[in-house]
């Protein structure tokens, strides 16, 4: 059994290794009689996939989510081959879960509506919970996190609409989400919870854009794969501005070379997954041709991650982060062996959550960030957003 540390009773933590048998009693163990609003489970590809989702409904919770991971963060920061669970307490929380099928063929429409209408309900049913914020778990490789995070901004107004795309490793084959004991792809689950613990949304990179500009030239947006960039082979051209052998190219090279686009007075990551045998680029969020690219720079990973957590001290000491970090932060701490450095740190902050194929945040679907709920104790007022 791998315990948690837990300091507060308003969220409760758990992780143990999906190699056990009998993970599922050592997290209930953990966790604790609940009852719980809402468990959620970050769960290692490495698990009994099926045997976990069986098991998962036997959890104290009215509500069990999830899904797999890229890596998970724990107690112990970086984490592979466990499972990571956050309970919410009845006491201190209610939650509902909508489920979404079927996303190639989601009704943008319907999917804002029926969030709009389950904020509404847990509103009139739990007025004497004021804090209102939702999470979202998407399939990873469905290819469809922008759009449904567009259309679900629709229905969320100024409440805080966070979340993270399952994962599969390094492997980018199978990505699924949990909901109610099933596991499921090409679907997506959306916590909406209201409670005693004020939150605040963060979405945090440490990246810095260059004046090294390159033009999206023939682009497959459904598929996110961009063939040519500059109207040269996508790979090639992207090589030659880094001064690299296309051959070369790998994840290390895509988390050290970001590339980003300018929305409004920001810079937004559209990270690369992978190049593709024919010599195209498969990126992790929207790309279309016409889109203008810019490198960017990293400053240091840890300097970075020390200060935004910090920050987050005022004007009190969070219970807990939950947060969704992208895949190529894990990447790029474990090229320059800084996993253990980032592991203390986030463990100081008492940051949860798991590695991702890419982070929601409001309306956009982001990659390279650190993007989650902060949870501070019930009571706290926070400032009002300038």
């Amino acid at each position: 059994m791998r315990a948690d540390t837990q300091t507060e009773a308003s969220i409760i933590h758990a992780s143990a290794s999906a190699h056990e048998p009998d993970v599922l009693d050592q997290i209930a163990d953990q966790l604790g009689p609940g009852p719980f609003a809402l468990v959620m489970l970050f769960i290692s590809p490495e698990a009994d996939l099926r045997h976990v989702a069986a098991q998962a409904m036997r959890l104290p919770a009215r509500h069990v989510v999830g899904c797999t991971t890229a890596g998970e963060i724990s107690a112990r920061g970086y984490e592979e081959g466990v499972i990571v669970a956050t309970g919410f307490p009845e006491r201190h929380f209610a939650a509902e879960t909508l489920l979404i099928p079927n996303l190639d063929r989601f009704s943008r429409t319907e999917a804002a509506s029926v969030f709009l209408q389950a904020r509404q309900a847990l509103a009139q049913d739990h007025p004497h919970f004021p804090h209102e914020f939702s999470i979202l778990l998407v399939d990873g490789l469905s290819v469809m996190e922008d759009r449904l995070a567009s259309a679900l901004a629709a229905g969320a107004g100024a409440v805080p609409l966070i979340g993270g795309s399952a994962g599969d490793g390094t492997r980018f084959r199978e990505t699924f989400v949990l909901h109610q004991g099933r596991l499921l792809q090409n679907a997506a689950v959306l916590s909406v919870l209201r409670g005693t613990c004020p939150v605040r949304a963060v979405n945090m990179d440490h990246l810095e854009p260059t004046d090294r500009k390159m033009v999206v030239t023939d682009a497959d947006p459904a598929a996110r794969i961009v063939r040519r960039i500059n109207g040269e082979p996508a790979a090639q051209e992207y090589a030659r501005i880094l001064g690299k052998d296309p051959a070369m190219l790998d994840h290390l090279t895509f988390a050290a070379h970001p590339l980003a686009v300018r929305v409004g007075a920001r810079h937004h990551v559209r990270a690369i997954q992978q190049m593709l045998p024919s010599g195209d680029l498969l990126f992790f969020a929207a790309i279309d041709t016409g889109v203008v690219l810019t490198l960017t720079r990293p400053h240091d990973l840890a300097a970075h991650l020390e200060t935004e957590l910090s920050r987050l001290a005022e004007p009190a000491r969070p219970l807990a982060v939950l947060a969704f970090d992208c895949i190529l932060r894990r990447i790029e701490a474990r090229e320059n062996q800084l996993t253990g450095v980032i592991s203390e740190i986030l463990s100081h902050h008492r940051v949860r959550g798991f590695s991702t194929y890419g982070e929601q945040f409001g309306p956009m679907h982001v990659n390279h960030t650190l993007t989650g709920c902060v949870f501070y104790p019930p009571g706290t007022i926070l400032p009002e957003k300038g």
